[in-house]
């Protein structure tokens, strides 16, 4: 009974790492969409949604089904229902790499006047990495690799506040509204890559609860 138990909990490992490696590819999608300015890597993005979508609710079926049958003992229930939060976050990040590819037919019409920022390219390497990190730490129960992605996201937030401000000049500087929109448009983006990387640290701390056995936010925003 327990060997097919173990059985189950492998099978529910492997289809968490197949919805992170399909979360990682629309991410990349996205970027490749938002550097290329290309509506066909965009429509893509859309299609890998589903896809991540979908494998979120079988993963969930997985979930019930070996709680309604198994019998799981404390610690194993811990770590299902760990994986019910993960698939959540998983599934929201798939939902911001989205949210990139909506911004390309915007910035196809009316392209931003500086062009890319840097910073953008810098925010979706150190996301992706965060992700790939978070589920070879799922994977070997590490929490110190957990909590390395949780350090990492102070400075996605610090390349957001550099972008969000060099908009915010530029705006100030610019009077025609088709290039107020575009920066808004790239704006958008660094927010969609802000928010993958706090949707990245909440898997981290669900991978330190199932090791540890403790639930608690890791990383929060001091008050100014």
């Amino acid at each position: 009974m327990r060997e097919r138990f173990q059985r189950k909990l492998d099978e529910l490992r492997d289809e968490i790492l197949k919805m992170g490696s399909r979360v990682e590819d629309e991410l990349k999608l996205a970027l490749n969409a938002s550097e290329q300015l290309d509506t066909g890597l965009a429509r893509q993005v859309y299609e890998a949604d589903v896809v991540v979508n979908a494998i979120r609710f079988a993963i969930e079926e997985k979930c019930f089904d070996l709680i309604v049958t198994q019998q799981p003992t404390a610690r194993d229930l811990r770590a299902i229902v760990a994986v019910m939060n993960m698939i959540i976050d998983l599934e929201r990040m798939g939902d911001q790499a989205k949210g990139i590819a909506k911004v390309i037919p915007h910035l196809v019409k009316h392209p931003s006047p500086t062009g890319q920022f840097p910073e953008l390219r810098q925010m979706g390497s150190i996301v992706t990495s965060m992700l790939r990190q978070c589920m070879t730490a799922f994977t070997s129960r590490n929490e110190e690799l957990a909590q390395l992605v949780i350090s990492q996201d102070d400075q996605v937030n610090q390349l957001f506040s550099q972008v969000f401000s060099q908009i915010m000049k530029q705006m100030a500087d610019i009077e025609q509204p088709e290039k107020i929109e575009a920066l808004y448009q790239m704006l958008r983006i660094a927010h969609e890559l802000e928010r993958f990387g706090d949707l990245a640290t909440n898997v981290a701390e669900r991978v330190i609860y199932i090791v540890t056995g403790k639930l608690y936010e890791m990383n929060t925003d001091e008050p100014e």
